[in-house]
């Protein structure tokens, strides 16, 4: 929660924060930090595994890093739809 309130000015737990700190074009630099308790969490709420819920803000993150938002609801939206596609290429 620490990062919450020291970057985000949140006062709540998140289950991923990304740091995009690209500083030239086409070159993706940035910082990814999840919550495992949170991810375990999620994983009951949403009836799914820690794996496919970690995997899930992974992905989130590097869309993050690659540009994308998630603040309005389309955007929201074409992020999940996003996070579903990736979700199904993993191969383990």
């Amino acid at each position: 929660m620490r990062i919450n309130q020291d970057y985000l000015q949140h006062d709540d737990y998140t289950d991923v924060i990304t740091f995009d700190n690209s500083e030239e074009l086409k070159m993706i630099v940035g910082d990814i930090f999840i919550s495992l308790d949170r991810i375990k969490e999620n994983a009951v709420n949403f009836k799914s595994t820690t794996l496919d819920e970690l995997c899930r803000v992974m992905i989130h993150g590097t869309l993050h890093l690659l540009g994308y938002k998630d603040k309005t609801k389309a955007a929201k939206t074409l992020m999940t739809e996003k996070e579903d596609f990736y979700l199904v290429k993993r191969d383990f």
